[in-house]
Formats: structure tokens, C-alpha cells, sequence
């Protein structure tokens, strides 16, 4: 396979596209365009910095700003110089934001300045610029970092601009970037991943270059990614699918990246007809509202030619709407986890629509996936359980914590993944829920997402989130939240009564509370605590 002959590491996938697709467009940001021997350049640039400020082979070095070229250009420069990175979320709070940095012991950071309204630098001055000021850096209470670099023309003067870093070094030349690229090995860390951290702390997963570039070449195989696609990455760079099936898998494959920092359909509806976007991976939501844009045929979209969702529960209608509304050749669905390299399960092309929508694909070629119920031992086929992955693509571990490591591998190398799913006697993985997400009515188990699942059915439901809330007669029942398609008059009476003509009576919402839009975090999964917190 390339990943492991051709490349052996980032570094060396970056250096191979340069020399294999040198003068195809490599990003489009705006009015930017460089070709891939350009970006080759700008991230040799960056590494140069790197080094010459003293980031070593397994150093950390943090990212935290929103999908943009200089994103790109930072995090492959810094890992170009040996380091490890660590992407942080864009919806971390300063304080948030301090713990991974904290926890990682990361060396540099780099941030971007305002996003959103926020502004990033002062969320971390308040988070972490209190305390023994005993470290190199700018933050008292962050002493292992040595340095901030923010990504644009303005920076406080104990942090750097981008500019001024990338200038420190022009005093390291491109043989000196070779050599410490080149000792860079492919079993060497490439990332820690933070897991979301919806409950508890997050876990740092640690994922290798070997095992990253073998993952997405094969994701880049399934989905038939090839060189000459306009690849519209919506998905956050934080997150390991943004990251290593945007980024990566387009330096796999020639095709070119147009980073979209922030999700507006408008937005995306205008790059699609402007750039002549192909591939628009993203959860169900984007390409819902794609379809549902009061808007939507003043735009060319027939362009597009493959998408790649997931993540949550894709609707049948969802699937042939996008085939037949928009034309789209080839829709996949799949499944995957950070401490998982981010891939688990994919449909493959051909496969018919039901299985695409009821569910997350086969397992992924050098991996194995089994169903385990209470005991640890194999479900049968159609018994739900927890999911269980083994292979190539699991992680060597939560980073420095050998405690919650162990909690998750077993000592025969399968990782349990806190999802309940089902596989059929084909091998196609259908995810029901997070174990800790189950609810039970009088006794019985009640899954959210196959309830959200039957909710989506209804033809006024637009999006749906199901929580068990507490019923003094049967312990616990379900809530739903809401949200309606556009000029819908649907009632909380109308779904419940509809709802127990479609499922078990067990399944049934006692509740139903409209709202115009889910909580959701930047990976574009619901945030359940949020809804949790109104029901006490």
C-alpha cells in the first residue's frame, strides 16, 4: 500500500505531492490559490520556523483556530519538524482550551485571533495568565508553553505573528528541514486527538503516521477520491475526519481543498457553484439543508459527485434525495472514532440505498469489528451490544494515562468503543447508541438514535434528539426535541400519537418540546448534556 511504501510519514506525503502533483491547484481561500508545489514550500517555510525555534522530534505543538490555508500550512510545517500535533476545538472555552494545552504539555500554540466574536487570545490570557510565572512563555499558567504564535498581522507583544514567526527562519535551509524531516518514522506519534469531552475530561488518543496514512488511503480508496476533485471541507481541521479525510486524503490524491471556516448552507451552496465543489463530506444536517434551501435551485450544484456522511442518523429519504434531486453518483456512509484513527466502518460503492442509510458500512480492509454483549462475548448477528474494534487503526493509547488506556483495550487488542450497535449477517455495523446514552422504560432498553431514527420519518421532522428524563412509574421515559421542517404546524400531541402507531410502545416520547435548532458541537454531534440540564 502507498502509505507504507511511498510515504512512511507525513512529512513524506506532503514531499510526494509536491512531486506528483506539483502544479495542480493544492487550496482555494478567497481570492488564494496556490498549487501543491506552493504549499510544498509554505509548510517547508513553517517547519523551518519551527526549528529554528526549537521544536524537537515529539514535541506538541497546539492548533487552535478554524479550517483556513494557514491552518494547513502551520500543522503539516510543525509536523514536518517532528512534532506532534495536538488540534484543539474551536468551541473550547479559554479554560478548556488551557487543560489540553496543560495536559499535553504543549511546547507552541498556535491560535488564530478572533473567530466567531471571540476573541481566542484573550479567552487564554483569562484561562491560563494567572499564576508562578517559573516557564519560558507568555502564559503563567500554562509553563511548558514557550511560545504563541497567532495566526494573523496582530499579536500582543509576548506572543508572535504568524509573519514574524515564519520569518525567524530564513536562517534554516531546506537541507537542514530534509534531515529532520526525514528522521521522522512511521510508527513516531503524528497526533494526539482530545475526545470531544461531551462527559468528563477529554482523553488524548494517540495515533501514528503509519496507521493515519494507512487509514485514509484506504478511506480515499473507498470513496473513490481521485485527482481533479474540488473537495469542500466543512468538517473541522480539529477533528481527526476535517483533518485526515480533508486534508490528507487530498494530498493523497491531487484533489484540491477549499477550507470553509465556519458551516452557512449559503456559503456553502456559493463555493459549490462558484468552485465546482465534487466531494462535500459532512454530517446529515449539512446536506439536509443543502436539499431543504428555499434557495437551492438558483445555484449550480451539478457538480457534486460524491459525499461521505455519517455521525448520525441518515434518514432513507435523505439518501435518494441527494441521488435524485441532486444528481449525486455516490453517497457513502460511515462510522468512526478518534481512538479509532477516525474510521471504523464504510459502505462501499454499489451498495443499495437501504443499507447506505440504515447503515455504517463494513469494516474497513486490516480491521475486524464484533458486537460483544454483557459478558464480553460475540452478540449474534442482530443483537445489539458494544462495539469492539480491532486492527491497524486503534490507537496506542490515551496519552499518559495508562488507567483510562486499559479501560478501553483489552489485553487482546480489541478497543471498546462505548457505542451499542448491531451488525446484520453481512457485516454492516448499524450504531444505535452510546451505552451511556441507553435509557430504560419499565424495564426495557431504550435506544435514542433508533428512536431518533423512527422520529426522522415523519415527514414535518427535521431534526430530532431523544433523552430519557425520570417517570416516577416506569423509572425513566423519553423526551424529544424537535425541530420542523419549514411552514410545519406539527404538534407535540400529533408526533406522540403518530409515533405509537410506528413503534413500541416502550419507545414512544412522553414528551415532545420544538425547538429551532439542535445543540450541537463542532464535530457536528448533539450535545446531550445541554438538553439533559433542562430537565432537572
Amino acid at each position: 500500500m502507498r502509505g507504507d511504501v511511498e510515504w512512511g510519514s507525513i512529512p513524506g506525503l506532503v514531499r510526494s505531492a509536491v512531486r506528483r502533483y506539483g502544479d495542480v491547484e493544492a487550496v482555494v481561500e478567497g481570492r488564494t490559490r496556490i498549487s501543491y508545489a506552493e504549499l510544498g514550500a509554505r509548510v517547508e517555510r513553517a517547519a523551518a520556523a519551527c526549528v529554528a525555534n526549537g521544536v524537537r522530534g515529539g514535541d506538541r505543538v497546539g492548533i487552535w483556530a478554524p479550517n483556513t490555508l494557514d491552518w494547513i500550512v502551520s500543522a503539516l510545517g510543525a509536523v514536518t519538524a517532528g512534532a506532534v500535533l495536538v488540534p484543539l476545538n474551536t468551541r473550547f472555552k479559554g479554560t478548556e482550551a488551557a487543560y489540553v494545552l496543560a495536559r499535553s504539555r504543549a511546547r507552541l500554540l498556535f491560535v488564530t485571533g478572533t473567530f466567531l466574536g471571540t476573541s481566542y487570545v484573550a479567552s487564554l490570557r483569562r484561562a491560563a495568565g494567572e499564576g508562578p510565572a517559573d516557564g519560558p512563555g507568555p502564559l503563567p499558567g500554562l509553563p511548558h508553553l514557550e511560545q504563541v504564535v497567532v495566526l494573523g498581522d496582530d499579536a500582543p507583544a509576548d506572543f508572535r505573528t504568524w509573519k514574524d514567526f515564519l520569518a525567524s527562519g530564513e536562517g534554516v535551509g531546506e537541507p537542514e528541514v530534509r534531515v529532520r524531516a526525514s528522521t521522522v518514522g512511521p510508527e513516531f506519534p503524528s497526533d494526539i486527538v482530545f475526545t470531544s469531552g461531551t462527559t468528563g475530561r477529554p482523553k488524548g488518543a494517540v495515533i501514528t503516521h503509519a496507521q493515519t496514512l494507512r487509514a485514509y488511503e484506504v478511506w480515499s480508496d473507498l470513496a473513490g477520491l481521485r485527482q481533479g476533485d474540488r473537495y469542500l471541507i466543512v468538517n473541522p481541521f480539529f477533528h481527526t475526519f476535517g483533518y485526515k479525510a480533508g486534508v490528507l486524503a487530498c494530498l493523497m490524491r491531487g484533489a484540491t481543498m477549499i477550507p470553509q471556516p465556519v458551516f452557512g448552507v449559503d456559503t456553502v451552496l456559493a463555493n459549490i457553484a462558484a468552485e465546482h465543489v465534487s466531494v462535500l463530506p459532512g454530517p446529515p444536517t449539512l446536506h439536509q439543508s443543502l436539499l431543504d434551501h428555499p434557495s437551492r435551485h438558483t445555484y449550480d450544484l451539478s457538480s457534486l459527485r460524491l459525499v461521505v456522511t455519517g455521525a448520525a442518523v441518515v434518514p432513507l429519504r435523505l439518501v435518494e434525495r441527494l441521488r435524485t434531486e441532486l444528481g449525486v453518483d455516490t453517497v457513502l456512509t460511515a462510522y468512526g472514532l478518534s481512538e479509532a484513527s477516525g474510521i471504523v466502518t464504510m459502505c462501499r460503492r454499489g451498495d443499495p440505498a437501504p443499507v447506505i442509510a440504515s447503515t455504517s458500512g463494513r469494516a474497513i480492509p486490516g480491521t475486524e469489528v464484533r458486537v460483544a454483549d454483557a459478558t464480553g462475548a460475540p452478540a449474534a448477528p442482530g443483537t445489539a451490544g458494544e462495539v469492539l474494534v480491532r486492527g491497524f487503526n486503534v490507537m496506542r493509547g490515551y496519552f499518559e494515562d495508562e488507567r483510562a488506556t486499559a479501560a478501553a483495550l483489552t489485553e487482546d487488542g480489541w478497543l471498546r468503543t462505548g457505542d451499542v450497535g448491531v451488525l446484520d449477517a453481512s457485516g454492516n455495523l448499524r450504531i444505535t447508541d452510546r451505552i451511556k446514552d441507553m435509557f430504560i422504560v419499565g424495564g426495557f432498553n431504550a435506544y435514542p438514535a433508533e428512536i431518533e431514527q423512527l422520529l426522522g420519518l415523519h415527514p414535518d421532522v427535521a431534526d430530532v434528539a431523544v433523552i430519557g428524563v425520570p417517570d416516577t412509574r416506569l423509572g425513566e421515559v423519553g423526551r424529544a426535541y424537535v425541530v420542523r421542517r419549514p411552514g410545519s404546524v406539527l404538534t407535540g400531541d400529533d408526533l406522540i400519537a403518530w409515533s405509537r402507531r410506528e413503534m413500541a410502545n416502550y419507545k414512544v416520547p412522553r414528551s415532545v418540546e420544538f425547538v429551532g435548532e439542535l445543540p450541537r458541537n463542532a464535530s457536528g454531534k448533539v450535545v446531550k448534556g445541554q438538553l439533559r440540564s433542562g430537565t432537572s
